[in-house]
């Protein structure tokens, strides 16, 4: 897997030829992009061309609460967008504790509060096509990779990057790229154990009236009490859209 950690032995120094003869324990792993070994996840939505999917964005957040990898939502596109909405996608997510960077990658705005987030730390920047994800990448890394365009018909994204691919940055700071989709199943994941990825349901588990409440219709959920309070109505209703 791109990011994995391995021992080689070397067969020929001059054609830079060798065996991977070990490949080491894995810290954590992400099933879509395929990657191991990551200190964060970069989950890069545009606000708008394409418009974002919030159902998508949520199901990022969900795997990688599931695999231990810290997650940082990057929000591009901030020059051509409703400052008002802008806000309010950053206030929802940086309310249940994540770190949020609205960035333009044409403008160069927050690019360097980005930079600094990646600098030392091994990053994968996941998302849907046509987003700006290698756009970001060229600016933080002073390269030219291939950039797409969107679709006119669909306003969807053209795939430009077609494989994983680990990117040095510098001596300490590597950004894995990947290609963009725009479907994200959740087959891994066993119903009943959803809610343990919703970081601002964790206060009230375990206070409802069932020990085994999945918090859809039964009474006396502590959860659903929150809804519209500590837990915004949007993101309960994503929640509920997971379980069935």
């Amino acid at each position: 897997m791109i990011g994995d950690n391995v021992e080689f032995e070397i067969l020929s120094e001059r054609d830079r030829e060798g065996n991977v003869s070990k490949i080491l324990e894995r810290s954590n792993t992400l099933k879509r992009p395929k990657v191991a070994n990551i200190d964060q996840a970069l989950i890069v939505f545009s606000i708008i061309r394409p418009a974002i999917n919030l159902d998508l964005l949520d199901r990022f957040l969900v795997l990688s609460e599931k695999e231990g990898v810290d997650a940082v939502v990057v929000l591009n596109k901030s020059d051509i967008c409703d400052v008002n909405e802008s806000k309010r996608l950053r206030d929802m997510y940086e309310d249940i504790g994540y770190r949020v960077i609205v960035v333009s990658a044409v403008t160069r705005d927050g690019v360097e509060e980005l930079a600094e987030q990646l600098r030392g730390k091994v990053s994968v920047l996941a998302g849907p096509s046509g987003v700006g994800k290698s756009s970001i990448v060229n600016c933080v890394s002073h390269r030219d990779m291939e950039t797409g365009e969107l679709s006119r018909k669909i306003e969807r994204g053209k795939h430009t990057t077609r494989h994983a691919e680990l990117i040095r940055i510098d001596d300490d700071t590597f950004i894995v790229d990947s290609p963009g989709f725009t479907a994200l199943t959740m087959d891994e994941l066993v119903q009943g154990e959803i809610d343990r990825y919703f970081r601002e349901f964790r206060p009230f588990l375990g206070e409802c009236r069932f020990n085994d409440c999945r918090h859809l219709h039964e009474p006396e959920c502590a959860v659903k009490a929150q809804v519209g309070h500590s837990i915004s109505i949007e993101r309960y209703e994503r929640y509920k859209s997971l379980n069935v």
